[in-house]
């Protein structure tokens, strides 16, 4: 039985397939402490059948992924969004640390830099200030995951997909939200 899940990741191998910058990523929505929205976009990453955020816990959403979160992927190669409600399950830290060998080196440099100079996010003099900052890092030998490095796997309650790619021009838009342990599909005027 196909779920949405499978559907999403179907669709996301059609759009990588077509050479679709977007595939990779999202724009992750939460809510800040003062109840404002904000959105940011953030690679989307695949932890076997699960998908997956890695971020540093000085990260206001490290807090806010507490309550949940949603995200948006639009795929314009094939013309398909996605909007995904969930809730999240920390990744087992071994994981965080394995996957965190395969970041590039700067994003490393910033996480230990949030760890040993002042927290993501926070105000700083200058981008000068910055780099002399992160070139004065005394890094461990070798390098490894701070213990701040954290991950959440993707626990979708709600997902809705809107299809634009209709011929007849009248896009296709179905919501599935999951009711216990089974999927239940509506479909919604576009």
């Amino acid at each position: 039985m196909t779920t949405p899940l499978d559907l999403f990741q179907s669709d996301r191998a059609r759009a990588r397939e077509a050479g679709d910058p977007m595939a990779a990523v999202c724009v992750l929505a939460t809510v800040a402490e003062d109840g404002k929205p904000e959105a940011r976009t953030l690679v989307l990453r695949q932890v076997e059948d699960d998908l997956a955020l890695f971020m540093h816990e000085s990260s206001p959403k490290w807090r806010q992924l507490q309550n949940g979160g949603s995200i948006n992927t639009y795929w314009p190669s094939i013309e398909l969004q996605y909007r995904m409600q969930f809730t999240t399950v920390p990744i087992d830290p071994s994981v965080v640390a394995a996957s965190w060998q395969y970041r590039p080196e700067t994003p490393k440099r910033m996480d230990w830099f949030y760890d040993l100079k002042q927290p993501q996010s926070t105000p700083i003099a200058s981008r000068e200030q910055l780099q002399l900052g992160l070139d004065e890092l005394s890094l461990p030998e070798p390098v490894t995951a701070p213990a701040t490095a954290r991950g959440l796997l993707i626990k979708p309650t709600q997902l809705e997909r809107l299809d634009l790619n209709e011929l007849s021009g009248l896009h296709d838009r179905r919501r599935y939200s999951l009711v216990g342990t089974q999927w239940q599909e509506v479909v919604l005027v576009p």
